[in-house]
């Protein structure tokens, strides 16, 4: 447990690897945890913390045929303390045949601990830059997903890379300790030259080709982790779109098996432009857009969101926009802590969603949302927001049902609570701030961003939906009492009792005996509340929450007859008063049943007298419910 908590503390980043399916949220969340069993129990290196890097020039040579590297590795760090030594993770099945500064041969050590440990030539002092250039090679042992995989494709050989978040030591000297994101980076892959290299970022240059070898040069020059860094190597063909709007177009690209591609895997393809131009207008542009974006067929059953390239085993639209999410929402911005995991996938899984909304129709989004819903309240209990020991469980940190699909409805709930315009503006002030941009972000960041646009505060709801555990149950009963006015009577109760009270606007449809529809929403703020609406027609029948904007179960609503008592016909006296009340009705009416609530909605008195003894009381007001043979009203009472 020791080491696991270390971990937690000292890794300030979650991966996030994508669906095979948009509606199989389990599928990717299991695929994330078996990417991260290994990882839990791996302590931070301390000796890689004296430094961050700045810069990376990768130079690879790799064959597909063949399951091996060698390569040159020259890497730029600032020094954070005074340093006579540098360390490297890299696996010690690699080999390091030399370490140079400049034309100066550096002495190193690999160890047990697959760890590279170089002497540097002088003392280099805190907030000094140095460089070092290492040269090495080696048969790559692949660990989780394989780190260097070395496969095959219709008979064909090819190399890809996942590196899941700790396995860019199996192929390459670097820091993986997700605390500190490259600056930029040079990628040069050298192969046979009837293959296709892919990298992050865009080829410089026309490939050189050397003899019977190609060497592709990418550039990517945004701040990355280790784990990011991608590469994949085989006879693919080569497939261009474009995205944005002239004249700030941008490319895609695309590499695809030869075998796969065909008029099915274009016209599947053919959504990206519109999910590129879908997100940038929802929330900004594409974060790597002076670069590109594309994908790249691999052999692993799911998909890895590596930075300007998705490496995909096949196109479907929800898949496509899973991954595309995460360029926005956990390689720009990633989450600062296992527990704020949903940050990453609760944005990932609402963004797919709303593909659903904006390409789809209504009725499929809803569809959508209720699939979300279903799976959210089959458990009474469990939080967006992992606790400590929670962030300790891999098993809990994926959990489809919490950080997935809740973390998805609490940002449709959040967007339903502020109204679109300020939700979406909230997201991008969040995504353009200097500080959180290609960084690290926390729950709180986030939600000040969104206070900031609201103009209130959202700590209650934050507190109830994402801190807190559980959801409501709603029974709302509504009565015509006037021309067109309608009164709503609603309860709630809470499936866990982390959360006395949910805090939400309630949307409500209301249907005409002519045909007529309308909307609704009632500001819900207690238990047992009363509240009295205009609407434009009698009401004859009413939904409530149609549009799946809720987390909620076994709701439960009533049309009632029409009142036959008024409000304004019954009095309370005294009113303030210290010791009794007394309720005061017209002649015909009988009364049933009257109950004294607090604020928050607790039953603390229940008679069936007129007369109510309040002397026991704390001063303050309260709700009294009174129920009569003519209907029910709501009255409020000051206790002195």
């Amino acid at each position: 447990m020791k080491r696991v908590r270390i971990f937690v503390v000292l890794f300030l980043y979650c991966i996030s690897y994508a669906q095979i399916c948009k509606h199989d949220v389990g599928t990717i969340a299991s695929s994330e945890k078996q990417a991260t069993l290994k990882t839990l129990a791996l302590v931070a290196n301390p000796n890689t913390q004296n430094y961050n890097v700045t810069y990376h020039k990768l130079e690879f040579t790799v064959n597909p045929s063949l399951n091996s590297i060698s390569g040159k590795v020259t890497t730029t760090f600032t020094a954070l303390a005074n340093m006579s030594t540098v360390t490297f993770d890299l696996s010690n099945v690699l080999t390091v045949s030399s370490v140079k500064q400049g034309t100066t041969n550096l002495s190193f050590v690999q160890n047990a601990n697959n760890e590279l440990i170089i002497t540097l030539p002088t003392i280099v002092n805190t907030g000094a830059s140095s460089t070092v250039e290492i040269t090495y090679s080696g048969t790559p042992t692949g660990g989780g997903f394989g780190s260097f995989v070395k496969s095959t494709h219709n008979g064909t050989p090819i190399i890809w890379t996942l590196s899941e978040p700790f396995g860019a030591r199996d192929w390459w000297p670097c820091k993986q300790d997700l605390n500190d994101k490259i600056e930029s980076i040079d990628v040069y892959i050298t192969a046979p030259s009837q293959y296709i290299a892919v990298s992050n970022g865009i080829e410089i240059t026309t490939p050189v080709i050397n003899g019977s070898n190609k060497t592709t040069h990418f550039h990517h020059g945004f701040p990355i982790p280790a784990y990011l860094v991608a590469i994949a190597v085989t006879n693919y063909t080569v497939y261009n779109q474009t995205a944005g709007n002239a004249p700030n177009t941008y490319p895609i690209i695309n590499y695809i098996y030869p075998e796969s591609f065909n008029t099915s895997l274009q016209n599947q393809l053919s959504v990206t432009p519109s999910l590129l131009n879908l997100f940038s207008t929802l929330f900004e542009i594409y974060p790597f857009h002076t670069e590109k974006y594309g994908h790249a067929q691999f052999g692993w059953g799911g998909g890895m969101e590596h930075t300007t390239v998705s490496f995909m085993v096949g196109f479907d639209r929800q898949l496509i926009a899973h991954e595309l999410a995460h360029q926005w929402f956990g390689d720009k911005i990633t989450c600062a802590t296992w527990n704020d995991i949903w940050l990453n996938e609760g944005f990932a899984t609402y963004c797919a969603s709303l593909v659903y909304e904006n390409l789809d129709d209504l009725s499929t989004f809803i569809n959508d949302k209720q699939s979300m819903v279903n799976n959210i309240t089959s458990v009474a209990g469990g939080a967006v927001y992992l606790t400590n020991t929670e962030a300790q469980n891999v098993n809990r940190i994926f959990d489809d049902r919490l950080s997935y699909n809740k973390g998805a409805m609490v940002l449709e709930m959040l967007r339903f609570k502020m109204g679109d315009t300020a939700f979406f503006q909230g997201i991008k002030n969040y995504l353009a701030d200097t500080n959180l941009a290609f960084n690290y972000a926390t729950t709180t960041q986030f939600k000040t961003h969104m206070e900031a646009v609201y103009g209130s505060s959202l700590t209650e709801f934050f507190n109830d939906w994402v801190y807190n555990q559980g959801y409501p149950s709603y029974q709302i009963s509504a009565t015509n009492t006037g021309t067109n006015q309608v009164t709503f009577l609603i309860s709630q109760t809470q499936s866990h009792s982390s959360v006395s009270f949910f805090e939400m606007p309630l949307p409500i449809r209301v249907y005409g005996n002519n045909g007529e529809v309308q909307d609704l929403v009632l500001q819900n703020t207690m238990n047992n509340q009363s509240i009295t609406v205009a609407v434009n027609f009698p009401i004859v029948a009413f939904d409530f929450d149609p549009e799946i904007h809720l987390i909620t179960k076994n709701n439960t609503t009533t049309l009632s007859s029409q009142n036959l008592i008024s409000n304004s016909s019954v009095s309370i006296v005294p009113n303030p008063a210290s010791t009794y009340i007394s309720i005061v009705l017209p002649q015909s009416v009988n009364l049933l049943k009257s109950t004294l609530y607090t604020m928050q909605g607790q039953k603390v008195l229940e008679e069936n007298t007129t007369t109510l003894s309040i002397n026991q009381l704390s001063a303050g007001a309260y709700i009294l419910e009174i129920d009569t043979d003519c209907g029910t009203i709501h009255k409020k009472v000051l206790k002195n």
